[in-house]
C-alpha cells in the first residue's frame, strides 16, 4: 500500500478521496447506530454533505473518458445527488421509509459499488491499495467490505427508530 499515487494525483480525485473516506466511515457508523437520535441526524448532515462533495467532485475526474469527458461512472454520481436531494425531503416531512431507501441506495451504490470499481487495475485506488505488500492491500480490501457489507446487513433488518 502506497500513498504516492493519490498524493500526485490532481486535485478533483485528492478532494473526491478526502471526502469519501469519511463518509464510508461516518455513513457505516450512521447505519449501524439506533435511528432518530440527536446524533443521527447531526452525523447524517455530515454525511449528506460529504457524499454531495464526493459526487460534484467526481465531474471534474476524466480518467476514463467513454461519453465525452465523462464515463458510466459518473451516472453513479448523478445517482448520488439525486438520492441525497430524495433523502433530505423525505426526512423533513417524516417519511422515514422513502428516507431510509434513499440513504440505502447513496451507500450501497455511491461507496459500495463505486469503492468497487475504484479497485481495478489501472484505477488509483488499485494503485494505492494494491502496491507493495500483498498483506495490506488484502487487509484492506476485507476491511472495506466489512465497512460496507456489515452495516447494510443491520440497517435492511426491521426498521428501529430510538
Amino acid at each position: 500500500m502506497t500513498l504516492e499515487p493519490l498524493l500526485s494525483a490532481p486535485l478533483a480525485i485528492q478532494l473526491h478521496v478526502a471526502t469519501v473516506l469519511p463518509a464510508a466511515v461516518i455513513g457505516a457508523y450512521i447505519l449501524a447506530r439506533p435511528k432518530g437520535t440527536a446524533l443521527h441526524r447531526l452525523f447524517g448532515r455530515v454525511w449528506i454533505g460529504l457524499m454531495v462533495v464526493t459526487a460534484l467532485s467526481s465531474f471534474f475526474i476524466h480518467t476514463i473518458r467513454l461519453i465525452g469527458p465523462f464515463s458510466p461512472i459518473h451516472a453513479l454520481s448523478v445517482f448520488t445527488l439525486i438520492g441525497a436531494f430524495q433523502a433530505v425531503q423525505a426526512a423533513r416531512r417524516g417519511d422515514i421509509r422513502a428516507h431510509r431507501r434513499a440513504v440505502l441506495g447513496i451507500y450501497g451504490a455511491g461507496i459500495g459499488l463505486a469503492g468497487l470499481f475504484t479497485l481495478l487495475p489501472g484505477r488509483l485506488m488499485h494503485a494505492v491499495v494494491l502496491t507493495g505488500s500483498p498483506v495490506s492491500g488484502l487487509v484492506a480490501i476485507v476491511l472495506f467490505l466489512a465497512l460496507i457489507a456489515l452495516p447494510l446487513k443491520r440497517a435492511v433488518a426491521p426498521l428501529k427508530i430510538g
